[in-house]
């Protein structure tokens, strides 16, 4: 939760390096992660060697030998050197730390610097070393860091955009992952899904008196006081997994959730439809929205796949299916065509999820959710792996608290939201079966006989009332006497 100082310091970095000539957004944040992990490494480094005296334990200091590379030693050249130092010494240092498989390679590896000129990376030092010491003995490095990332929405160039942080946290508070789980994105972008069930989780293991709410009565504060010390080794080290093609995603993701406490993030740049992804039944929970509309290469795609297909939004459902272990949960964003469309492929994914999980839920978004940046019709289907489902919620969200145009204007930030998590957890059969109601069940033999077609308006009863208009000629009548009226108006201004 920052304050309105540190969000002005976060914008001034923005602001400078669009200025400075990097426009692209993820080429933007991509530079501004280097800077910070590098004042991270030696913040880290600072109280690892404090520890260490405390304990009366010999540290050997990971810029030993290298001590040019410290954040405060080339933060202070001038500006004829500071460039060319950072670019030819700093940065191969940094790409050989800690050796072949370590975090540091992984967050480094094809790491460019691309920062153009003195004056922008001066700049860049400055900012970030004025919200470093505004931030001291606060625990805001990874707030700083979200809210550099919602600037993605803001820019959402290059169909760059992330989903809204409303809807991700609607989905984990549907599947609710709990201390002890393994949690997956197989197409995890900036890691969004895997920090919300984080602070899902701590929000759980923390006492009432820790919390605290925002001006928008959104929590904060999660502490985890209840948690020992082997549950949070668990949820630092081995808890949450994520997965992207692109190695600037992640490199945001691996800095997203550093910056948040999670040492040691288990992010790997692998495209996970293709042949050389294999994992499966393996995670107790599974939350994406995996990228609509594309489609790969026959030749690419893994042999573990039943469906027939090319489109990724398909394989993309086979594959959740696959990771998740028997009990497992899902939630994932569809674009409409998933939940009615009448191909083959179409028809045998929904098949399989009706049949080999528990559906769970079909969630219908308004159109106007990712605007500005897409228009389309999306769905969230939540469904547990390992029984058959006996009958479906379909729920009708009409609104999610902020404006359906291109301006996305705050109303109230929860809309529908409230209503679809309380109901969700509501298993009294009985409130459901008005089918004029936003939120209704549907048996799953119905379900089948109308082709496994999941889409509301198929199931949804429509109320229509009488409308009784007056006959014809009275109508003329009324148009008449209207006339007439403005007739003499007019003639009575003219005189």
């Amino acid at each position: 939760m920052l304050d309105s100082e540190l969000k002005s310091k976060v914008n001034q970095l923005w602001d400078k390096f669009w200025s400075g000539g990097l426009t692209n957004p993820l080429q933007a944040i991509e530079q501004m992660s280097y800077l910070l992990f590098m004042k991270r490494l030696e913040d880290e480094d600072i109280g690892r060697a404090q520890n260490a005296r405390l304990k009366d334990e010999t540290y050997i200091s990971i810029f030993q030998d290298h001590e040019n590379c410290r954040w405060s030693q080339w933060t202070n050249l001038p500006a004829d050197q500071i460039l060319y130092h950072v670019r030819d010494t700093v940065f191969p240092f940094l790409r050989n730390l800690g050796g072949e498989g370590t975090l540091y390679a992984k967050f480094m590896k094809d790491a460019v610097f691309t920062i153009p000129v003195p004056s922008l990376l001066i700049e860049g030092v400055k900012i970030i070393n004025d919200m470093h010491i505004k931030e001291q003995n606060r625990d805001t490095k990874g707030d700083i860091y979200e809210f550099l990332l919602s600037q993605l929405n803001i820019s959402g160039k290059n169909g760059q955009f992330r989903t809204p942080r409303h809807i991700v946290q609607m989905m984990v508070e549907l599947v609710d992952p709990k201390i002890g789980e393994i949690i997956c994105d197989p197409a995890c972008g900036t890691a969004g899904f895997l920090l919300a069930s984080y602070k899902h989780i701590l929000r759980n293991n923390t006492s009432p008196e820790f919390i605290r709410l925002n001006g928008e009565g959104n929590a904060y504060n999660f502490k985890g006081d209840k948690l020992n010390e082997s549950q949070w080794e668990m949820l630092r080290e081995t808890s949450f997994y994520g997965f992207d093609i692109g190695q600037t995603m992640t490199q945001i993701s691996l800095m997203n959730l550093m910056m948040h406490g999670i040492s040691n993030p288990n992010i790997d740049r692998i495209n996970t439809l293709s042949t050389r992804y294999e994992e499966e039944n393996r995670y107790d929970v599974v939350l994406a929205n995996p990228p609509f509309k594309g489609s790969i290469d026959e030749s690419e795609i893994g042999g573990k796949f039943t469906i027939k297909t090319k489109k990724t939004e398909i394989l993309f459902l086979e594959l959740m299916y696959d990771l998740l272990v028997s009990g497992g949960r899902c939630a994932v964003i569809v674009p409409d065509g998933v939940v009615f469309g009448s191909s083959k492929a179409h028809r045998a994914i929904r098949k399989k999820l009706l049949e080999n999980c528990r559906l769970d839920a079909v969630i219908s978004m308004p159109s106007g959710v990712f605007k500005p940046y897409a228009g389309v019709s999306t769905g969230i289907m939540v469904f547990t792996k390992g029984e058959p489902t006996k009958k479906v919620r379909f729920y009708d969200m009409q609104a999610d608290g902020f404006s359906l145009d291109d301006k996305r204007t705050f109303i109230d930030g929860k809309g529908d939201i409230s209503d679809i998590i309380e109901k969700f957890k509501d298993r009294n059969d009985g409130k459901f079966e008005d089918r004029k109601a936003k939120c209704f069940y549907v048996p799953f033999e119905e379900i089948k006989a109308n082709d496994y077609d999941l889409s509301i308006s198929k199931y949804r009863e429509i109320e229509y009332e009488e409308v009784k208009y007056e006959k014809p000629e009275v109508i003329k009548q009324k148009i008449l006497e209207l006339e007439n009226k403005i007739c003499e108006t007019l003639e009575e201004l003219e005189i």
